[in-house]
């Protein structure tokens, strides 16, 4: 069950199902994951930009550090999900079910944000410091779902 560093870009998975694999450091953009079973799955690294990953199920998946730029999320299920580090900029969450993740040092869908250590859930911005220059000081509208 593993494939690390796997390259599935453009790739149709839709109603699959990885549950528990291993897919840290893959590069899955502009896949189509519409309703894909990724429970406890190993992401950490992986690049899922621009895929779709509609009603996806990705409960208790470790995203540590991915790329999800401009990823449709759009009704997933990220219950308790490890998104620490992970890049959500320009991602869609309507409707997405983010109870208990993990959201500390996420760049959040404004890609500006960076999400606080105390961001479980919803994403709570750290405040901007000195080095963090003007732009990272601007608030996001829409913070957590």
């Amino acid at each position: 069950r593993r494939a690390r560093g796997c390259r599935s870009v453009g790739a149709r998975l839709a109603d699959a199902s990885f549950q528990r694999a291993s897919l840290a450091g893959a590069r899955l953009a502009e896949v189509d994951g519409r309703r894909v079973r990724l429970i406890s799955t190993d992401l950490r690294g992986a690049v899922l930009d621009a895929a779709d990953l509609t009603s996806a199920d990705l409960t208790s998946a470790d995203l540590s550090g991915a790329s999800l730029k401009g990823t449709n999320l759009r009704r997933a299920r990220l219950f308790r999900a490890n998104l620490r580090g992970a890049d959500l900029t320009g991602a869609n969450l309507d409707g997405a079910d983010l109870l208990h993740a993990e959201l500390a040092g996420a760049r959040w869908i404004d890609g500006v944000s960076i999400c606080a250590e105390d961001s479980i859930g919803r994403c709570h911005p750290r405040p901007a410091g000195p080095a963090d220059g003007p732009a990272a000081a601007v608030p996001s509208p829409a913070l957590g779902q």
